[in-house]
């Protein structure tokens, strides 16, 4: 398998993941303004919407969507609990993963863009704040975010609030996400996955 990631994108969950599960595979380097990999191939006979991740399987079948990867991925290898195997369970799991795509990622992901100034911004901040209110109050004291253990969804959450800094989103209100964020952190796949990104 071959995953075409940014470094600190979107596509750091799945490569978490991937780390998690222990499958052989390559990466793929993309630097999204030019669509090309660092090898010089390009992206878009890959992944025609232009954007990271997307993972190639060994027969050239291409999966894309972070949060698909993901569950695919994890379902390859259900004994190691990254996403539950009974089917109530399951849904209630991919419930979290489109909250997470469409009400943190969306709005944490648009405060990069630097047209987003001024009434906009701080409408869209706003916004985010009320989502993760909600986010973290389902965490409560929980370690992990899904059934109090490791799953997708934390390697989904986790990359997301990496990008708080970047995009100047002050955290410090929900004080628990530190100690949630240096607990995902300190896993020695997120450790393996940020340090092939160059991140650490």
């Amino acid at each position: 398998m071959k995953l075409y990631f940014t470094p600190s994108a979107c596509s750091l969950a799945p490569h978490i993941v991937l780390e998690e599960l222990g499958f052989p595979f390559e990466l793929a380097q993309v630097d999204i303004p030019t669509r090309k990999t660092v090898s010089g191939e390009d992206y878009l006979q890959v992944n025609s919407k232009g954007y990271v991740p997307a993972l190639m399987m060994d027969d050239g079948t291409v999966l894309t969507e972070g949060i698909v990867i993901s569950q695919f991925l994890a379902e390859m290898k259900p004994e190691a609990g990254l996403v539950p195997t009974d089917s109530m369970a399951r849904y209630q799991l991919q419930s979290l993963l489109v909250y997470l795509s469409t009400e943190i990622h969306k709005p944490m992901g648009a405060m990069f863009n630097p047209n987003l100034v001024g009434d906009a911004r701080a409408a869209t901040a706003a916004q985010l704040t009320k989502r993760m209110d909600w986010l973290v109050a389902e965490l409560g004291e929980q370690q992990y975010l899904f059934n109090n253990r490791f799953s997708v969804a934390d390697a989904y959450f986790f990359t997301i609030l990496g990008w708080a800094g970047m995009v100047k989103f002050d955290l410090s209100p929900w004080p628990t996400l530190e100690s949630y964020r240096l607990r995902i952190a300190s896993r020695p796949a997120v450790q393996a996955a940020m340090k092939a990104e160059g991140l650490i």
